[in-house]
């Protein structure tokens, strides 16, 4: 399948879009003293975490990194006060991590700001993506 010249201005245009917003969100964590992936771990917790937390396995999963450096992720985050680790009540091999209440404020006040400002940039990125679906 060859390309045209117009798919590769919306490829461009994509990456141009989400550059930006991912700068705007680098530094805004950065303020936070989070970084990118702490701060998409804090998502993946408390989106999908069930009653006794998100085990390590899954984050993993969520994050698409391996097993040691999501339990590496998890240190800082529990040295930060944002997630609490335990076992899990039904397989003792398994280790839960859910959200403290620190955690919790810090996730809802940078994930209203991430939304703000992904609902200003949206039309942006959907422009090109549309041009990609001819």
């Amino acid at each position: 399948m060859s390309l045209r010249s117009d798919d590769y201005d919306a490829l461009a245009a994509f990456r141009y879009a989400m550059r930006k917003f991912l700068r705007f969100s680098k530094e805004t964590l950065t303020k936070a003293k989070l970084t990118s992936e702490q701060y998409e771990a804090l998502l993946a917790i408390k989106s999908c975490a069930g009653p006794n937390g998100l085990n390590v396995g899954e984050l993993s999963e969520r994050l698409q990194v391996k097993h040691h450096t999501a339990v590496s992720l998890i240190d800082k985050l529990v040295a930060q006060k944002l997630v609490t680790r335990k076992r899990s009540t039904e397989d003792r091999r398994q280790v839960c991590v859910t959200l403290t209440s620190h955690g919790t404020s810090t996730l809802t006040e940078m994930a209203g700001i991430h939304r703000r400002e992904m609902r200003r940039r949206s039309p942006e990125m959907i422009k090109a993506l549309e041009r990609l679906k001819k």
